[in-house]
């Protein structure tokens, strides 16, 4: 029997007084304070208390396993504030994951979020991210491609100015999750629009450029479903024809890699149908995006591994999907379950 590893979660119920805290430092730093004040004194009660009850309440009601766990994406928020504002803040988040995988080693792994800020060089991360996967055990991380929240002023992923903190990523043996946060240009509404916008301008960047025949070991995770690239499958392959590429399967796709963060059976079924099973981890972002009951089925959207259970692929395709991918596309996991005895 498979174990059922969820490769996207993240800790969107972070106790209460962690959320008080970020919001002191937003307030120092608009007041010229202190950006990186006293941290509250948060029990390891409180923190198992939100976990439990939501969660890994969750986990088991829906039939998982382990969750591979990052900070929330949606209050990165790399384009509040300054440097120091996002190195503090950064900080105290990952630390406050490595405290839930501690307490639940059996449940969760963590991935880092990165203290990115718009304008500053991403080799600026290259130490949180050294600390959190050598000091932490952490097993990856989440990529922000547009640190200034929807306005897009970054360089694309496959321009030298990111060679660095690959480097570090080849160097470590851990994938990045391509994952914006919160949007501040009223056009893009986050979850929405501003997430799904960039899971699809990653995969064109990828596309356009030739960033894998310089990190041929090089992972990322599209979350999401890939975006809108599976449901537009043929224009990419066209795009990638017409601008004298590979095929994507050479390309892109031995590095680049789906989630299952799709909330709708058709929608799982188009991205089985497109996408290699190798392509494929099992993800749903859970407690996330879409919280409530699809009243057409009278099942959470975000139950995702009921539309996966639901497909007609054989058995050994879905230990893939739910196991055997995200082992590989994440060492570090597999190592950590392996000196489990999983």
């Amino acid at each position: 029997m498979s174990l059922i590893i969820d490769c996207h979660g993240h800790y969107t119920t972070a106790p209460a007084p962690h959320d008080a805290w970020r919001k002191a430092q937003t307030d120092a730093f608009k007041s010229g304070g202190d950006v990186d004040p006293a941290y509250p004194d948060i029990s390891d009660d409180e923190i198992a208390e939100t976990i439990e009850t939501n969660q890994l309440r969750l986990i088991k009601e829906r039939g998982a396993d382990f969750t591979i766990f990052s900070p929330r994406a949606s209050t990165m928020a790399h384009h509040i504030g300054d440097e120091a504002v996002s190195q503090a803040w950064t900080r105290r988040c990952n630390d406050l994951i490595k405290r839930v995988v501690d307490l639940f080693p059996e449940t969760f792994a963590g991935v880092c979020q990165l203290p990115q800020s718009p304008g500053v060089s991403i080799e600026n991360s290259i130490g949180e991210l050294e600390r959190c996967v050598t000091e932490l055990g952490f097993i990856g991380c989440n990529l922000n491609p547009d640190p200034s929240g929807g306005h897009w002023t970054s360089a694309p992923l496959t321009d030298r100015s990111w060679y660095p903190f690959f480097e570090k990523m080849v160097e470590l043996d851990v994938p990045a999750m391509v994952h914006v946060s919160g949007s501040c240009n009223h056009n893009f509404h986050a979850t929405g629009a501003h997430y799904i916008n960039a899971d699809t301008t990653a995969f064109m960047q990828f596309l356009e450029g030739d960033l894998f025949k310089d990190f041929p070991t090089l992972r990322f995770i599209i979350p999401h479903g890939g975006g809108a690239v599976p449901y537009h499958w043929g224009r990419y392959r066209g795009l990638g024809d017409m601008l004298k590429k590979p095929p994507l399967r050479e390309h892109v796709m031995r590095n680049v890699f789906f989630d299952t963060c799709v909330y709708h059976q058709p929608g799982i079924d188009l991205l089985f149908k497109v996408i290699d099973i190798e392509n494929i981890l099992f993800g749903s972002e859970m407690v996330g995006a879409v919280r409530g009951i699809d009243p057409e089925t009278g099942q959470y959207f975000d139950d995702t591994k009921r539309y996966v259970d639901a497909l007609a692929i054989p058995a050994a395709d879905k230990a893939k999907v739910f196991e055997g991918n995200a082992r590989r596309v994440y060492p570090r996991l597999d190592a950590i379950l392996k000196s489990q005895g999983r």
